[in-house]
């Protein structure tokens, strides 16, 4: 096997071959810088990287770790706390901020044994489907460089889909887990609300959570079993599940009743047949597995969604740029960041406390209708993505009117928003590839806290249509 070849192997599986002694953490590690010094000028996948410290850590590991991820390497996306190392969220202002504390799911990684390499890209404050920030320039998509990687969580999608690491950390506040996984040919897991923690900042978190980009079901699943959990001080949680997600992902699902749909939920946004026509094969994939599958017109082109969700998702990015500021010491201005995010701070800024609040329990009494819609279903299928990955550049945060901007992203990406807002697990999962050379993936929606059943649903699928081989273009050496 090929020092570069290891980087393609699932987490799970080097682990184990940690443990059995067949490779060292150093010689994971070693084999993931060398990636990053091989790859990352082109894909511009990396905040920063430290190698000294990612060595160290690996030289500590030794044959035996019962840990379960010991001595392989991974990274955090620049938006969540790495003690020691900058914290930027993708804007000027925090260029320079170093946390000297870990996120809880920096902590419980490291706790499961990851070596953490460095932090990825995101576009500034993760407001974009789309990795191009201005302070760090474009993060390329491995399968065409002209392409994006999707976003937010771009950086960590690129790196995995690179082979320069075998997962990465992201997290998904409108679809930024699983847009650059459908962009880039991975799996892509939001879990349910209140799964993760999203300690130490916050008590909870009405549309983001943390989770991980990985190549397999197997991966996610136990993944999940090291980020899901309760913290001390949490506001709100999901409960415990009854057993592990691994052994739930492990288990052939019975006969499932799943709703399938291409109807987007913002009504202005054209699907391109190649997306409509992944659901139709992937709902015939289903019911040649033994499921039933029933084409369902959701109720979700409902009149001001778009805009109550944006309200709400703005809110968040709002204080996201008013904590930028505190950290800087000073008041955010115009010219501290690009011109979308000044628009989406200033719109704020003019809304008042009680409208902020009515947007926020508008969009919960759509999520109940959704939610309830749903119920006499195990599962909702959908496409992952309304269009294939943009070139770069196709979303200009510094265009004349940049709120134009924002409301074109919401074109490109329509069926990934709506579970945020109502809680339910989303996953991404690359069943096909495209006549264009592109990754092409499909969306699975599950029951509220029903991430055991969906992975399980994700993992028959992967065994019925494999994808793990597949392999980018930048990957191989070609294009870049």
């Amino acid at each position: 096997m090929s020092d570069a070849e290891l980087m393609f192997r699932g987490a799970l599986e080097l682990s184990q071959m940690v443990r059995s002694g067949e490779v060292s953490s150093r010689e994971l590690v070693q084999c993931s810088l060398d990636r990053i010094e091989e790859l990352n000028p082109a894909l511009n996948a990396f905040v920063d990287v430290d190698a000294d410290a990612a060595l160290r850590a690996a030289d500590a590991v030794s044959a035996g770790d019962e840990r379960p991820f010991a001595g392989v390497p991974t990274a955090i996306k620049n938006n969540r706390p790495v003690a020691g190392k900058r914290l930027t969220y993708g804007c000027s202002l925090m260029a320079d901020y170093v946390p000297d504390y870990d996120h809880n799911v920096t902590r419980r990684l490291r706790d499961a044994g990851f070596i953490i390499v460095g932090t990825t890209t995101l576009p500034e404050y993760g407001i974009l489907p789309t990795t191009e920030a201005r302070l760090f320039g474009p993060t390329r998509n491995p399968w065409d460089l002209d392409r994006t990687t999707g976003g937010s969580s771009g950086g960590a999608a690129a790196a995995v889909a690179a082979g320069i690491l075998p997962v990465a950390h992201g997290n998904d506040g409108g679809g930024s887990i699983r847009i650059p996984a459908a962009c880039c040919g991975l799996v892509g897991l939001k879990p349910s609300r209140g799964r993760i923690s999203v300690a130490p900042e916050l008590g909870d978190s009405s549309l983001t959570t943390d989770g991980m980009l990985t190549r397999t079901v197997a991966d996610s699943a136990a993944l999940l079993d090291v980020l899901a959990g309760y913290e001390p001080g949490d506001a709100t949680w999901a409960p415990a599940p009854a057993e592990p997600f691994a052994l739930m992902a492990a288990r052939e699902p019975q006969r499932l009743r799943i709703a399938a749909t291409t109807l987007p939920p913002v009504p202005d946004a054209i699907v391109d047949p190649v997306c409509a026509q992944a659901v139709a094969d992937a709902s015939e994939l289903l019911r040649s597995l033994g499921h039933e599958v029933e084409e369902v017109d959701p109720p979700w082109q409902v009149e001001g969604l778009r805009e109550l969700f944006g309200a709400v998702f703005s809110n968040h990015i709002a204080l996201s740029i008013a904590y930028s500021g505190s950290v800087a010491g000073r008041e955010p201005a115009a010219q501290d960041m690009e011109p979308m995010s000044w628009a989406i701070y200033s719109m704020i800024q003019k809304l008042g406390a009680i409208e902020g609040m009515a947007a926020a329990v508008q969009l919960q009494a759509f999520s109940r209708s959704l939610v309830a819609f749903l119920e006499s279903y195990d599962a909702l299928l959908t496409p992952a993505l309304a269009e294939r990955p943009l070139p770069l550049g196709s979303l200009d945060t510094a265009a004349p009117q940049p709120m134009d901007t924002f409301t074109r992203s919401g074109l490109f990406t329509p069926f990934t928003p709506v579970f945020n807002a109502s809680g339910q697990p989303g996953i991404s999962v690359p069943l096909y590839e495209g006549e264009d050379g592109l990754p092409l993936g499909i969306q699975l929606a599950g029951r509220p806290t029903a991430e055991g059943e969906l992975l399980a649903l994700a993992a028959q699928l992967e065994n019925a249509a494999p994808w793990a081989q597949r392999r980018p273009r930048a990957a191989l050496g070609v294009g870049d």
